[in-house]
């Protein structure tokens, strides 16, 4: 199929706005004035409609009445509902993962946690979290289940939404102890185990978070 200029007008405004919003130049809450974002990037208002409306579809935007479209806010108990969900289906990623990838994975989890612990050591944030993300994108493509990957990738763009107002790692240090844990079961070739450590690793997320809420909430 031929790709129309305008079709690539607009994925190219998609992923600009997109990456405003995961940097944070977009806040939670402003306002997707198609007019305005039209005039501001010097093309016209169509591919903006259309780039509005795919990240409305994606949840990075909802529509709000008598303000039209505003990037979305994830709040805690939001996000803790997500990683109840994420919970079962990182353990089953992982479990996949050793069921049906060989040794190359466990090499790339490797050179991923070597990244990780230098980020870690530097105090680099940025890169924590990029390479947290990676880690688990490695293992979920690796299980070969299209439908489990379709819905971490969901979940994920909605976690790295929140990032943006909320403290969800329950920190770097033990999410790279965390990874380390991952790592040996799927090194060790123990679906099992496997899943009960990236289901650990999560809930212990879930349950820093749910903590983090409540003592916001007592303040």
């Amino acid at each position: 199929m031929k790709v129309s200029s305008a079709e690539r007008i607009a994925d190219a405004v998609y992923q600009h706005l997109r990456e405003q919003i995961f940097s944070g130049e977009l806040p939670p809450g402003t306002r997707l004035s198609v007019p305005a974002l039209a005039d501001e990037l010097e093309v016209s208002r169509s591919p903006v409609r259309d780039a509005v409306l795919r990240l409305t579809q994606e949840r990075l935007a909802r529509e709000e009445p008598r303000r039209g479209a505003v990037v979305s806010r994830v709040g805690p108990e939001e996000l803790a509902t997500l990683y109840q969900v994420r919970e079962v289906l990182e353990g089953l990623a992982a479990r996949l993962a050793v069921e049906n990838a060989g040794r190359r994975l466990v090499d790339r989890l490797r050179e991923v946690i070597e990244e990780h612990e230098s980020a870690v050591e530097s105090a680099d944030l940025d890169r924590h979290l990029e390479t947290d993300m990676r880690f688990h994108a490695l293992i979920r493509e690796a299980g070969g289940n299209e439908e489990v990957v379709r819905l971490l990738d969901d979940i994920q763009t909605q976690i790295r939404l929140a990032m943006r107002t909320t403290t969800v790692t329950g920190g770097p240090r033990h999410a790279l102890h965390d990874h380390h844990k991952i790592l040996s079961a799927i090194e060790s070739g123990d679906p099992a185990a496997a899943e009960q450590a990236a289901r650990a690793h999560i809930a212990r997320l879930r349950l820093a978070l749910l903590e983090s809420a409540e003592e916001v909430d007592h303040r």
